[in-house]
This record gives structure tokens, C-alpha cells and sequence, in this order.
């Protein structure tokens, strides 16, 4: 019995060693020279947030209102990793200034001018609960709209991970912007095309932890954003906790994408540097026959998908004919 006993604690040793040097497994300092076509940062509109709304931990997180003067539809944009709304400018003005739809861009919690804790949530899950509760306040200010959500990038990986959820919310539409599926999605360049960085050994350490029901780790950065001085300001996100990085995206892309029953457009650029675009359609065709797919002829993931003007015109009619 003692040597068994003895084994045992041998071998629990060991499990935590090698946890231990997956966790501190240090990360590398990638090449700035390495990354995808980013905004200069002296290119970004100066708008700040004019309005807020209160989340369900009391927290009143920062918004962005773009009111039209027709109240039939009502429009959430959601960032991507690292970013923060005012990559949503142009899109939003133009939508606004259309009256397509009045436009509503938070700052995600933990990004952006107030974001908390930078890079950083208090639970996997309260990125899905903020949009939950973004949504409802929208539904309060626009009583008879419409209400689609749209998100770009990691903000599109958020939209389907609350259009799979629980939570009835009343959303009629989602519009997807070159969306991150999951890091082993067939649509996914390697480190996101040198944007992206992640610290493997110590998210499989972590996912272990959780899965005994030890979460005092999760605030650890896990994932790092490749974002030279050039395309930096003070308010972006530079890396992510595993907390962050788990809520930020899908919990499955394919049982998902296979819950939504919603209407839905997905749009990528050819030249997508991030994704591989070519792989969307078949993707999308497996688990969400019903959803458009539209790839754009020349576009980047984040320049061109976001201000070039024939791509958000295509947006503009997608969501008049809703």
C-alpha cells in the first residue's frame, strides 16, 4: 500500500512539474517586420465614445452611437483582437449616414480607452454576457427595430458564440467579417499570419487545470498581438489572458455554425492575410448552408474589409434587404 501510495505522489509530482514548465515555457519575441497589413495609427479617426451601457456586473462599459434618422434597424460592430471600436468608423458613419441602420460600437471589455483590466476578463463567458446585455439595451432604445450583430475578425468569432447560446436575445440577422472560427479551423493561416502569437505549451497546461476545476491561473497571458509602434495607440490590446482568449470566439465552431438559424453574411477579402479566404465557402457550405458567402476580388483583412467602399456598400444592401 505504501508503495503505491508513494508511486502515486510520485507521479502527481511529476504531472506538476510538467505543468509547471509548460505554464513558464517562455514565448518569443516575434519579428515586427512579420505582420499583417494594419491602419497607421495617425490614419485612425479621433472618436471617442459618446455613450455607455450597463453590463449585469454594474460595470458601465464604453459605446459608440451612430443614430440614423430611420429607426427600422439597429446595427451592434464588434471589434477584432487587440483592436478597439474606432476601426469601426467608417463603416458605422456610412451605415448611419445612409440611414441604413443606427450603429452601436462598444469598446469589448478589456480593451480600448477604459477597459478594466487590459486584455483581461473575470470569467470565460462575460464577453457573451456583455454582448447579451448590450443587445437588450439596444432592444430598449429601438423598441420596433430590427437588430443584427455584426463582427469582425475575433468580433465574428464572438457573434457566433453568442448566436449559439442560451441567451434568447431577439438578434435577426448576423453579419460576419472575415471571422476567426478557431485556431484549428481549415481557415486559419499559421499565427494568423504573423499577427498572432500564442504561448501553445501554456494553453494546454491551463486547459488541463480547468478541466480539474483549477481556474487561479486564468488571468495568464496566453495569446500576443504583433502590432508594431506604426499601427499602435495607447488604447490597443497587446495580449490576452486565457480567460479572454477562450471567450473571444466560438465554443465549437461546427456545432455553432450549425446552431445559427438566422440569417447570416459572411464577406472576406481574396487577399485575406490573416485567413485562408478560399476556405470559408466550403466551411460554411458543411455546417450553415443558408448563409451567404460573398469573397471579395483584392481585399485584406483589415484595411480593405473595413473601409473600402464597395465592400460596405455590399454590406448596406445585404442589411436593406434583410
Amino acid at each position: 500500500m505504501k508503495k503505491v501510495l508513494f508511486g502515486l505522489s510520485g507521479f502527481i509530482g511529476l504531472v506538476i512539474v510538467i505543468l509547471a514548465v509548460m505554464i513558464a515555457w517562455p514565448m518569443y519575441e516575434p519579428d515586427p517586420d512579420q505582420t499583417i497589413e494594419l491602419i497607421p495609427a495617425e490614419r485612425l479617426a479621433e472618436v471617442r465614445p459618446n455613450s455607455y451601457f450597463t453590463a449585469r456586473d454594474g460595470a458601465e462599459l464604453p459605446l459608440r452611437v451612430y443614430p440614423a434618422e430611420e429607426n427600422e434597424l439597429a446595427l451592434i460592430l464588434l471589434h477584432g483582437g487587440g483592436g478597439y471600436g474606432i476601426y469601426m468608423h467608417e463603416i458605422a458613419s456610412f451605415l448611419s449616414a445612409e440611414s441604413v441602420a443606427s450603429v452601436y460600437v462598444p469598446d469589448v471589455r478589456g480593451h480600448g480607452e477604459t477597459p478594466g483590466r487590459r486584455g483581461d476578463i473575470n470569467y470565460v463567458n462575460q464577453l457573451e454576457d456583455d454582448l447579451a446585455d448590450l443587445i437588450a439595451h439596444v432592444g430598449d432604445q429601438n423598441p420596433q427595430a430590427k437588430i443584427v450583430v455584426a463582427g469582425h475578425s475575433a468580433g465574428g468569432g464572438l457573434a457566433i458564440r453568442l448566436a449559439s447560446g442560451e441567451q434568447d436575445m431577439g438578434v435577426d440577422g448576423y453579419l460576419l467579417l472575415a471571422p476567426f472560427l478557431d485556431k484549428d479551423a481549415p481557415t486559419i493561416r499559421e499565427n494568423f499570419g504573423g499577427y498572432s502569437h500564442v504561448r501553445l505549451p501554456r494553453i494546454i497546461a491551463l486547459n488541463i487545470l480547468n478541466n480539474f476545476g483549477f481556474t487561479a491561473l486564468d488571468g495568464l497571458e496566453v495569446v500576443y498581438f504583433n502590432r508594431p509602434q506604426l499601427y499602435r495607440t495607447d488604447y490597443h490590446t497587446l495580449s490576452w489572458s486565457w480567460r479572454m482568449a477562450q471567450g473571444f470566439g466560438p465554443r465549437n465552431y461546427e456545432k455553432d455554425l450549425a446552431e445559427i438559424d438566422k440569417p447570416m453574411l459572411l464577406v472576406v477579402g481574396e487577399q485575406d492575410d490573416t485567413f485562408y479566404a478560399e476556405e470559408f465557402p466550403a466551411v460554411m457550405e458543411e455546417y450553415a448552408s443558408h448563409a451567404e458567402v460573398v469573397i471579395i476580388p483584392g481585399l485584406n483583412h483589415v484595411e480593405d474589409i473595413l473601409r473600402d467602399e464597395n465592400a460596405i456598400q455590399l454590406y448596406a444592401d445585404w442589411l436593406r434587404n434583410l
